[in-house]
């Protein structure tokens, strides 16, 4: 294309990210635009194997509320939580209703779960995919007229009862990690796990067939742009590998911020991530 004298303008590939939390933290209580409602929500981390799950669909909206509870409570849930689901996102999140004895509730779910679903889009740190957070709607202070508890008050306020949430609850960026297994001869071993190493990978296993060794490893995604070239002058082209997708991990600390700036930038947003005192509003 460029031969034919079109401009071509290259840009690194996009990696996906996921946000998640590391700690439970709230209730955080948000009032909606009107001030009329209050909304108060508590956040936790899901377990891997709860996260997998929903992301199998093994949990989904269209199941029986006493079938979740029943799966929930045989991975050690307490019996009041595991029956009180009320919305499953399949990237790996739950919403529950903790409430007790609220009026007006249950016409107002539908403006809750939507402020959930929202947030679950387009997390607090960069906007990328929520994963493995668990909501809870711990209490709820309705207005008693109708005509101020709509979907335009319920929505925002639960939006930013969640965010507040989670902004206290030690949020971290999650990256796709990639396994990679390396076929050299034997005497390129020291030079592929450098290779490794120097991507911010791990070498994970080793093992020797005569002359050939296969090396498994793990590496970032967001280090593979330029994997081929790294690996091809470190070995003198004598290496074969693959790479599949192995599992999420918290970008390191010191890289994070950067990273946030960078996906936030790209986005058109402001590059530093809000504060939670900015969603959580004083009785």
């Amino acid at each position: 294309i460029q031969q034919q004298g079109l401009e071509i303008i290259t840009s690194k590939p996009l990696i996906n990210y996921r946000e998640t939390v590391r700690k439970p933290a709230g209730p955080i209580m948000a009032k909606s635009p009107n001030k009329h409602n209050k909304i108060y929500i508590r956040v936790a981390p899901l377990t891997e194997e709860e996260v997998e799950l929903i992301r199998t669909g093994r949990i989904n909206e269209n199941m029986d509320k006493k079938e979740i509870a029943k799966i929930l409570r045989e991975r050690g849930w307490d019996a009041d939580e595991a029956r009180s689901v009320v919305a499953v996102d399949e990237r790996g999140n739950l919403l529950l209703d903790l409430t007790k004895g609220v009026q007006f509730l249950q016409e107002s779910l539908d403006s809750i779960r939507a402020g959930f679903v929202d947030v679950m889009i387009s997390g607090a740190l960069a906007h990328e995919y929520s994963r493995g957070i668990k909501v809870v709607l711990h209490h709820f202070v309705p207005h008693e007229d109708p005509a101020h508890r709509t979907y335009a008050q319920l929505m925002p306020a639960t939006r930013r009862a969640i965010l507040g949430a989670i902004l206290s609850a030690d949020p971290v960026l999650l990256e796709p990690m990639l396994g990679i297994e390396v076929k050299c001869p034997v005497d390129m071993i020291g030079s592929v796990a450098g290779v490794v190493s120097s991507k911010r990978g791990k070498t994970l296993n080793i093992m020797q067939k005569e002359t050939m060794a296969i090396i498994e490893g793990e590496i970032p995604a967001s280090e593979t742009f330029d994997l081929s070239e790294v690996m091809r002058g470190a070995t003198a082209g004598k290496a074969i590998w693959n790479t599949h997708f192995k599992s999420w991990s918290p970008v390191p600390s010191s890289m994070m911020m950067n990273v946030i700036r960078e996906i936030r930038k790209r986005k058109g947003l402001s590059e530093e991530p809000p504060r939670a005192e900015e969603f959580i509003d004083k009785e």
